[in-house]
């Protein structure tokens, strides 16, 4: 899954997509700029895709990590909508957010954020928690799941297994979480169980090293997070999908592609490259070499190419094209900007 810089399909966009023919995009703030041409470049990018559609997604997730324009309803932070203390208004806020964001051709939404702020000083994660209690963020990160599926936006929980301890941010170093297995047994991993006992089928790792896990390896690294812990203890069948490759937290300490080729053998499905054009053409190539030389299980590759054919099916086919028309009744009606209303008077401001 790559992000790009441009708004619309460049020449040179086009090529290197024609060449390399990823599994999915993810636009950022950078490539929005009004409903009509997001609708325009998704509409593109899936003509580009063929007969393979794209996993087309986003990190919509309210407050500061929002990457819709004004034009769209944008809801405040998790710890917001937690404050109203209703599901049911959490369920509200997820399925105006994925209408919204069907309606301009997007099908997947990188959230909810199921990481507890625990850690006060956590410079990355605070109020994009739903709370500081395991419980709460488990209800509202189901509610939140639902009204995603409900209207056909896949979900993909964060950052597995808990970003919220931490007092580092992972886009800039590698945050180091020293709880006991117990502890995050008791508290970070609660919300993941519950979320996957929720119909939750895509999951991000963590570019987070927790020593009483894996003495070794960040979570997106680890066979023994992912594959033992995520697949095998917490039976998750889904997506497991790295977060961006790129960060400080992992290209600081090996290369990206081999990185990618050892996410991959940790158990991942798919490799998140959010910007850097270059960079993913490296790591294409060292997949490509990797699937050659069989240094990646070809069993395994086809185990995660039938994961994500899983989800496509059930929320990207079949692709139609979106009908510009039809944004000025989708996105930031009235009764879209009524359920945020609800929100804002029943939760208040949180810091």
């Amino acid at each position: 899954m790559i992000g790009f810089e441009e708004t619309e399909v460049t020449p040179d966009l086009r090529a290197w997509m024609q060449a390399y023919r990823p599994g999915g995009v993810i636009l950022f703030s950078r490539n929005l700029v009004n409903p009509e041409q997001i609708a325009k470049l998704t509409n593109d990018l899936q003509v580009l895709a063929g007969d393979i559609p794209l996993l087309m997604a986003i990190d919509q997730e309210g407050g500061r990590v929002s990457r819709l324009p004004s034009d769209f309803t944008i809801f405040p932070p998790a710890a917001n909508v937690a404050q109203s203390g209703s599901t049911e208004l959490a369920y509200q806020a997820a399925a105006v957010t994925a209408k919204e964001l069907r309606g301009v051709g997007i099908n997947m939404n990188m959230a909810p954020v199921l990481d507890i702020h625990t850690n006060p000083a956590n410079p990355i994660i605070g109020n994009r928690a739903f709370g500081t209690e395991p419980e709460q963020v488990c209800m509202m990160g189901a509610a939140t799941i639902k009204g995603l599926h409900d209207h056909r936006v896949l979900a993909c929980g964060k950052h597995f297994p808990g970003h919220g301890d931490t007092s580092t941010d992972s886009h800039i170093e590698l945050p180091v979480v020293h709880a006991s297995r117990k502890q995050l047994e008791d508290r970070e991993l609660k919300p993941f169980y519950y979320a996957i006992e929720h119909d939750l089928q895509a999951m991000m790792t963590a570019h987070v090293h927790y020593p009483a896990l894996d003495p070794t390896y960040p979570a997106t690294l680890s066979s023994t997070i992912l594959s033992g812990l995520l697949r095998q203890q917490a039976g998750f069948s889904g997506v497991i999908l790295s977060d961006d490759l790129e960060m400080r937290a992992i290209l600081d300490h090996a290369a990206v592609g081999d990185a990618a080729i050892r996410s991959l053998q940790a158990g991942a499905d798919m490799l998140l490259i959010c910007k850097d054009r270059t960079l993913a053409t490296a790591t294409y190539d060292a997949l490509r070499r990797a699937v050659t030389s069989q240094e990646l299980d070809p069993i395994q590759v086809e185990a995660s190419l039938a994961r994500i054919h899983a989800v496509k099916q059930q929320f990207v086919y079949p692709y139609q094209p979106i009908d510009p028309s039809t944004l000025s009744n989708i996105v930031g009606i009235p009764s879209h900007r009524d359920v945020l209303a609800s929100i804002m008077n029943q939760a208040g401001t949180i810091a």
